[in-house]
């Protein structure tokens, strides 16, 4: 009867221990599944904003481990740092009614910290596709919808990525501050038919072979517009050199005339002095000969071409002579006598060269050339004093 009654109480007690043991077991899982719920990790460069009940909560954390409530509070993980989101297979409508497609397009861009929590109440964590996905596929339609096939395919192909960041950016900036385009969108070459493929090849290499030409014809106008800028250099060579010439002649001749005046001038100067010397020294040689003419000094005179004489007759008549032409007088005039007459020393009148005039009949004044040209009665001219 003892025995029974231990072994109840002691199958009573393992069992009590067994339940024991569960219970532990099940409480130890349950926060060993609610403490993992509630510890997270959060990557560097990203923020973890926080839902309680559906409603965000306004303060994120950064980096690290973080405890939050399980099963009540969820939380989504911001990257703040670069991203590159990447939109494949856009359609793009031409204004041509044609449809490309561009294989895909890739904007980076960069959230700030500070505005996290903005954007994400206003857009929801995943504000990328509304403001970056949607937005790319809008602009885009918009900048096709405005040009031919052939803009957007080649001639204004490099400039639809700047165009989507400007876009982008502008609207970003009124709708989403904070949220900013760091690098220009990259679009990749636009697809379409294998049609359209080969009439834009046919196009490239008619338009190369027209470059080509424009080319050789620019080459050709080159060489003209050479040869023609060399003919005009020339020109102007020679006319600046015979221009030249032409100065020089002018200074040579200006010089000579400079020179000529100066010679001119000099001479004058001579002349006028020689002509005034003469004049004054005439003028000074009549005044001394003015002087001269006093009775006394013809006395003088008269003495001293008597005493000059080498003969002198006295009595009433002069002995008879021979032709006899006297010695030549100023300008080539001689006196010559006739028969009968003839000439002698005389202390008389004084004549031209110092000669002596005296009277005597019937002289000739005459001329070797010429022969007698006059007579001159009662006077001959003597020889000199």
């Amino acid at each position: 009867m003892v025995c029974s009654c231990l072994t109840a109480r002691l199958e009573t007690v393992s069992m009590t221990m067994a339940h024991v043991g569960a219970i532990v077991a099940t409480v130890t899982g349950v926060m060993a599944m609610l403490l993992h719920s509630s510890i997270h990790k959060i990557e560097e460069g990203h923020l973890a904003v926080y839902y309680r009940g559906g409603a965000l909560l306004m303060s994120p954390n950064g980096p690290g481990y973080h405890i939050m409530l399980p099963f009540i509070t969820s939380y989504r993980s911001v990257q703040t740092t670069l991203q590159t989101d990447e939109i494949k297979n856009v359609p793009c409508g031409t204004s041509g009614g044609v449809m490309i497609y561009f294989d895909r397009i890739e904007v980076v861009n960069m959230l700030v910290p500070s505005a996290v929590i903005d954007i994400v109440k206003n857009y929801t964590a995943d504000y990328d596709k509304t403001l970056i996905f949607n937005k790319i596929h809008h602009e885009l339609n918009q900048f096709c919808s405005v040009h031919t096939l052939q803009e957007v395919y080649i001639e204004l192909f490099d400039i639809i990525d700047e165009n989507l960041k400007t876009a982008l950016q502008k609207d970003l900036n009124v709708m989403a501050p904070g949220l900013t385009i760091q690098v220009s969108c990259t679009g990749y070459k636009a697809k379409n038919s294998e049609a359209i493929r080969r009439n834009f090849e046919l196009m490239e290499a008619e338009k190369t072979r027209l470059l080509i030409t424009v080319q050789t014809q620019k080459v050709v106008e080159k060489e003209a517009e050479t040869e023609r800028k060399k003919a005009i250099i020339e020109a102007q060579k020679i006319a600046q050199v015979a221009e030249i010439h032409f100065k020089q002649k002018v200074m040579e001749k200006e010089t000579e005339k400079k020179i000529s005046e100066i010679e001119d001038s000099a001479f004058l100067a001579r002349e006028k002095a020689r002509a005034d010397a003469e004049y004054y020294t005439a003028v000074k040689l009549a005044e001394a000969n003015m002087l001269k003419l006093t009775p006394e000094y013809l006395e003088l005179m008269k003495y001293q071409a008597i005493a000059a004489n080498s003969k002198i007759y006295f009595g009433q008549e002069i002995p008879p002579c021979s032709w006899t032409t006297a010695p030549p007088l100023a300008g080539g005039l001689r006196v010559r006598g006739t028969p009968g007459s003839c000439w002698r020393p005389w202390a008389g009148a004084r004549g031209t060269g110092g000669l002596v005039a005296r009277p005597i009949p019937k002289l000739r004044l005459c001329t070797e050339e010429s022969g007698c040209v006059r007579e001159r009665e009662n006077h001959a001219l003597l020889d000199y004093s």
